[in-house]
């Protein structure tokens, strides 16, 4: 994975792509604060979780200059995140998540104050396909 970024980088600044380039120069950035912190190098789980980390970051920036009225700032989050949603594997539908959230309801026989617990259960067997926020409103939806 390291790799597929290094090349993408390298092609960003040949073909002069400011965009590309700012989104992985800033996730080479925080891949790197991280194997400082944790004193070794990544895995490549950890890197996807790094990716998750920014695109997430992204996410609330757009969301902010949404409010804010900032087109001029949104479109820039919005093409930085196209960038690293390359990265991530691919997710899954919500018809497919929500089938996962039954299952985990059933099998837990969950009650509303299950929510936790359905929400560790439905993330552990996604293995990072979905977002956290649209299981737990899938959950938010079949718990009542």
């Amino acid at each position: 994975m390291i790799t597929n970024l290094e090349q993408d980088f390298k092609q960003a600044l040949k073909d002069k792509n400011e965009i590309t380039i700012s989104a992985l120069r800033n996730l080479k950035a925080e891949i790197k604060n991280t194997e400082i912190d944790k004193h070794r190098e990544l895995t490549n789980e950890e890197v996807l979780e790094v990716v998750r980390k920014k695109v997430k970051q992204h996410k609330d920036s757009i969301e902010s200059f949404k409010a804010g009225a900032r087109a001029d700032l949104l479109s820039r989050e919005e093409g930085q995140m196209a960038v690293l949603l390359k990265y991530l594997p691919q997710q899954l539908p919500e018809e497919q998540v929500r089938a996962m959230v039954r299952q985990a309801i059933e099998k837990l026989q969950a009650k509303p104050s299950d929510f936790g617990k359905v929400m560790k259960e439905v993330l552990a067997e996604a293995k990072g396909q979905t977002d956290g926020s649209v299981v737990s409103k899938i959950v938010k939806e079949e718990l009542k």
